[in-house]
């Protein structure tokens, strides 16, 4: 089968936009139940909604309900799954047995998909789950290529998904009780308050403090850095991953846009593809554990390397020559934008002239955060187009 683009959805304008940029499918989550709860997330109605968006586009959702489940979860969470079920979800993500168990019981049509929050490492764990009938298995990110041909080769009946870019988690498939002990979140249920970006220092028993420090702002003994593996996609293809999912419920849009844009032109042939990926705010690149044994995993530094562009404001819409956009970072007339597009207008450059505020009075300044301005432009663009510099 051809290889699935899947990207994250944090809200609807959110999924609209990874489709329009190339996925295939998106991943998201309801208020409750996944590990985003801090994503603006989709409320019953919105699920609903996205779910017939996607398919009137020929395109798949599938809804994460990965949490550790807890006694008083299961009775709210049947009726979850009979009202995914009802509204055509492509699958449900989860990584609790217990609520595996559920969802066979409350809607048995719904396909099921293994969180990488179940930890599948082996292929005996990856048999054991489709032979209780799961369609997928999100691998976990620690798995060599190697590995994951191993796996194929001894469940190919099992669609297998992995992560090919995104914050990575310092913690074993992102099962971590840090959050929880230090802040009162807990990371398996939605809630990480990601203290393993915070810098440390050690402390003796007597309470002197040990000098720890990378450089001059600390060590980030615990900061993973983020996955790239733009440029192993046919191998990870080779190795009988068929879904290349990325990370991100809690982007912003143009984190989303560039990122769903770079691999769905790495997947179509673009050799530059990977160059996109700079452009955008992140931390060091690491491929993981995917090439074999990897120490450059972490990153000592807290602050991520900074994208070679600015998202400067997203279109609205077109009409008689004129684009409209909302503001996401001041520009003025006279300034040279650039387009990023899914559309073969990608890459052009478009000067602001004639520009006017949301009365449509002459402007030269748009600095009204998310504001409305309109400006000529000589390329037919539609909503979702990003301006950039």
């Amino acid at each position: 089968m051809k290889c699935e683009l899947l990207a994250p959805a944090g809200n609807p304008e959110k999924l609209k936009l990874a489709l329009y940029y190339g996925a295939d499918a998106v991943y998201l989550g309801g208020k409750n139940f996944s590990l985003r709860s801090y994503a603006d997330n989709f409320s019953d109605e919105e699920l609903e909604e996205g779910i017939s968006f996607a398919h009137a586009h020929g395109k798949k959702v599938y809804v994460a309900a990965n949490i550790f489940a807890r006694n008083a979860d299961f009775g709210a969470l049947g009726r979850y799954f009979g009202m995914l079920s009802a509204a055509g979800a492509d699958a449900v993500l989860v990584s609790d047995p217990g609520v595996f168990a559920l969802v066979r019981e409350a809607a048995p049509a719904l396909p099921v998909h293994i969180s990488t929050q179940a930890n599948t490492c082996n292929a005996r764990a990856a048999r054991f789950w489709a032979e209780l009938g799961a369609k997928r298995i999100v691998l976990a990110r620690e798995l060599s290529l190697a590995e994951i041909a191993e796996i194929h080769a001894a469940v190919p009946e099992a669609e297998l998904e992995a992560f090919v870019h995104g914050a990575m988690c310092i913690s074993y498939s992102g099962r971590c009780y840090l959050s929880d002990y230090l802040a009162g979140r807990s990371s398996n249920r939605g809630e990480c308050s990601q203290p393993c970006r915070n810098a440390y220092t050690l402390v003796t028993a007597e309470g002197e403090t040990l000098p720890c420090e990378e450089d001059g702002r600390g060590t980030y003994l615990l900061n993973s850095r983020d996955l790239n593996m733009i440029d192993h996609l046919h191998e990870l293809e080779a190795a009988g991953v068929c879904s290349f999912k990325i990370e991100g419920r809690m982007k912003s849009e143009f984190y989303l846009a560039a990122v769903v844009n770079a691999y769905r032109r790495a997947m179509d042939g673009d050799q530059n593809a990977g160059e996109e990926l700079k452009t955008i705010s992140h931390r060091d690149y690491t491929t993981a554990y995917a090439l074999g044994e990897n120490r450059g995993t972490t990153s000592p530094s807290s602050s991520q390397v900074a994208g070679t562009k600015e998202f400067v404001a997203i279109v609205k819409g077109m009409e008689n020559g004129r684009v409209f956009v909302e503001m996401r970072n001041r520009f003025r007339e006279g300034e040279t934008l650039e387009i990023l597009t899914p559309s073969r207008h990608f890459g052009e450059k478009v000067r602001v002239e004639d520009m006017k505020d949301a009365e449509n009075n002459s402007c030269s300044d748009a600095k009204l955060v998310q504001g409305s301005y309109s400006f000529a432009c000589p390329y037919p663009l539609r909503r979702g187009d990003i301006f950039r510099r």
